[in-house]
């Protein structure tokens, strides 16, 4: 019983089972590989997740220490097509911060 305990427990959300219904993609950008050298990993997110549960996330999926995460949510942009116009839908980024000497290597970023 102690061991379907430990594992309920991992994550404490009603709405995510799996940990990785949080995590949607990595974001492969300029400015996140800039700040991969300070061992920052840029993530986008469920728009309903919060910080906590993207923590949670990222330490379960990748097996690393998270010391801190910053969300930014960004609005669509409104874009015009030929019948109209349209909207993109609004996601949400993490900036994850591991811990000194943690690393995840999906990015394939510098080695240190």
């Amino acid at each position: 019983m102690s061991d379907e305990t430990a594992t309920a427990t991992a994550i404490t959300s009603k709405t995510f089972t799996d940990p990785r219904d949080l995590l949607v993609k990595p974001v492969v950008s300029e400015k996140s590989y800039a700040l991969l050298d300070e061992n920052k990993y840029t993530f986008v997110v469920d728009p309903r997740a919060n910080k906590t549960q993207i923590k949670q996330a990222v330490e379960a999926v990748f097996q690393v220490k998270v010391t801190g995460v910053n969300t930014i949510n960004r609005q669509g942009k409104r874009k015009r097509t030929r019948t109209g116009f349209g909207k993109r839908a609004n996601t949400k980024r993490a900036i994850v911060t591991l811990a000194e000497g943690d690393r995840i290597d999906i990015f394939g970023g510098p080695v240190s």
